[in-house]
């Protein structure tokens, strides 16, 4: 066995114990109860095969043979037999109930865990991933889990239970005939590691395609309108066609093998029957066996064979659940987001002209700094911003940014520009901590940012971005969702500072109408000023517009505009924007060129070096 099929064995055997831990943590009776009625059901079968025997050798053959024949004995064995028939039944119907249950616990509990520690990923996590490929898992991959679970282990644990009592009533009734079975077993046994090895592997390949599958449809779904307006149709299909081609070919092979599979098997076991008949008719002949036990045996063949051919069957279903329970084990092991910060925001008032912490709000805000002296000091939060020597990049030995020092004063509006791909949105990314930086420092209000807990940093941010990302619910809920303990006049006082209070109100159910589909039906600058009034309603002291008004027309702009500088007043403000009318008025403008500040300074200044600036404002240089 080469090294790499010993990972894989080894990596399936930690799938199965993980998963077993799932089942046996909170469902211990139940699976005992279940274990007790497979078995009972087991038994059941197999005891109906021997009542066969005992039914033609004890009591049809002498009827047959008697002259006055008295069926009364023959009727009560019959009915006691039903009984045991019933208590079978009754068996299959707990397990199959049971493991619902069981089932469907266990998927829910793995669908909670892996939201919940989805929400602890870090965005790069989604950054380098398909959506769609993330969303497979949570349907394909689980919904393996559920028929396995369900399904594929109870038949596969009935399967064995009845196949071990079988073996043992076979040998008790004739050695010889048993040895026969065993060779035509054996030969089973070969085919279906052939047949099934093959469709195993492509089963798995199926479900890696459908995750690819699924993530370019969701891609394509998203990008709808950019593929209209490109005329990139026919190229989209050409690729679709190629995923399509090779998710067809894996499930056409997949679902090859696995049909071959089951009527290979029953035709081996059909020629296994033949000969036992021929056998058992000779043997019979001879005075070896009798009629009775001839019947059973042949009942025999045909019940340890099936079994066989549905175990062969139910080790696709459960290898390809194993390989998307490891898919789905690779999201909840995913590396959470780091945060080694002990810095925390806090309520604050002033109390004998010093700053401490208030239990309630107070409108004020405070950095609550412990030291490892056991002292606690605070720091009010005013909105200062520094980098000092910042080196970053996506891809730890490929740096983006270069040498980035920059500070934001209290208040200031500090804007930047440059071509696509300069590091403009890199820099804000990096305020919030989306990403870490390799070297460097940045500072909030003198503090490391990397001391600051990441949910209190975020906390005192507010964004607005150039893609609105609206969520289905009531105009109320959107603005809401940055504060959720908002009050309804709260909400209306932050749509009417962003200038959405007159759009919210002509609609159907005003603040109440409910909204789908990231918002279809508002145009794009009714949600970006839904996105202000968001952020406004958040009340942060440092704002963060990434291109807000870059994709509406010029009178909603002058709208959104003026919801925005009513916004920033007072607050530090960092502007990402093309249209370089909207930043003349900013305190201190930066010009970026591959990650590389090449002028600072306000508007007049910069125009008067007639540099990058005076360049890109004067048309000269264009933004590409």
């Amino acid at each position: 066995m080469s090294n790499n099929e010993k990972t894989k064995k080894h990596s399936k055997l930690k799938t199965i114990k993980r998963l077993l831990k799932y089942v046996t943590s909170e469902y211990k009776f139940q699976l005992f109860v279940v274990l007790v009625s497979i078995i009972v059901s087991a038994l059941v079968g197999v005891a109906g095969i021997e009542f066969i025997k005992y039914l033609i050798d004890d009591f049809i053959v002498p009827l047959v043979n008697s002259q006055n024949p008295d069926f009364e004995p023959l009727l009560r064995v019959i009915f006691m037999m039903a009984g045991v028939y019933l208590l079978g039944i009754l068996g299959t119907y707990i397990y199959n109930r049971l493991m619902i249950n069981i089932s469907q616990g266990v998927l829910n509990k793995i669908r909670k865990e892996m939201f919940e520690h989805m929400q602890k990923l870090p965005i790069r996590y989604f950054d380098s991933r398909p959506h769609g490929e993330i969303m497979s898992t949570y349907t394909n991959d689980v919904d393996t889990l559920r028929q396995m679970l369900s399904q594929s282990i109870p038949q596969v644990f009935s399967a064995m239970v009845t196949m071990i009592t079988i073996l043992i009533s076979m040998f008790s009734t004739n050695v010889y005939l048993t040895l026969v079975v065993l060779a035509m077993v054996i030969l089973m046994i070969f085919v279906s590691k052939y047949l099934g090895g093959n469709s195993s592997r492509y089963f798995v390949k199926q479900q890696e395609d459908i995750g690819k599958v699924d993530g370019y449809i969701e891609e394509m779904m998203e990008g709808q309108k950019v593929v209209k307006v490109f005329n990139y149709e026919e190229e989209s299909k050409k690729k679709f066609d190629e995923l399509n081609e090779q998710l067809c070919d894996s499930v056409s092979n997949a679902n090859m093998y696995a049909n071959i599979l089951m009527p290979c098997i029953m035709n081996i076991g059909n020629l296994g029957y033949v000969l036992v008949a021929v056998i058992g008719g000779i043997l019979s002949v001879n005075g070896i066996l009798t009629i009775g036990s001839i019947a059973a045996f042949l009942q025999f063949v045909k019940a340890f064979t099936n079994p066989l051919g549905q175990v062969s069957q139910q080790m696709n279903s459960i290898i390809m659940a194993l390989a998307g329970a490891e898919r789905i084990f690779e999201l909840i092991d995913e590396e959470e987001e780091q945060d080694e910060g002990y810095v925390t925001l806090v309520n604050a008032k002033m109390e004998n002209g010093k700053l401490v912490e208030a239990k309630e709000r107070t409108g004020m805000w405070a950095w609550k700094h412990p030291h490892k002296d056991g002292r606690i000091t605070y720091t009010r939060l005013r909105g200062q911003v520094e980098f000092e020597n910042v080196q970053f990049g996506y891809v730890e030995h490929k740096r983006i940014l270069h040498d980035i020092t920059l500070k934001a004063k209290e208040g200031q509006k500090v804007s930047f520009v440059g071509a696509t791909g300069a590091g403009k949105t890199t820099i804000t990314n990096l305020i919030n901590r989306f990403y870490d930086i390799q070297e460097g420092k940045i500072r909030y209000d003198r503090i490391n940012i990397r001391k600051i807990k990441k949910d209190d940093l975020r906390k005192s941010l507010g964004m607005v971005l150039q893609d609105t990302s609206l969520f289905t619910g009531t105009i109320k809920d959107n603005i809401r969702y940055g504060k959720l303990e908002a009050t309804d006049e709260e909400v209306i006082a932050a749509a009417k500072l962003a200038n959405a209070d007159t759009f919210i109100k002509h609609l159907p159910h005003g603040y109440d109408t409910v909204i789908t589909g990231n918002g279809e039906g508002l145009s794009q600058g009714q949600r970006q000023l839904l996105s202000i009034a968001r952020a406004a309603l958040n009340n942060p002291p440092v704002l963060i517009l990434d291109e807000a008004t870059s994709s509406i027309d010029t009178r909603t702009e002058k709208i959104v505009q003026d919801g925005m500088d009513k916004l920033m007043k007072g607050r530090t403000v960092f502007v990402i924007a093309h249209r370089l009318s909207t930043i003349k008025n900013s305190d201190l403008i930066m010009v970026l060129d591959h990650g590389r500040i090449i002028e600072r300074g306000n508007h007049e200044e910069l125009i008067a070096q007639k540099g990058t600036y005076y360049g890109l404002y004067t048309g000269a240089i264009e933004i590409d």
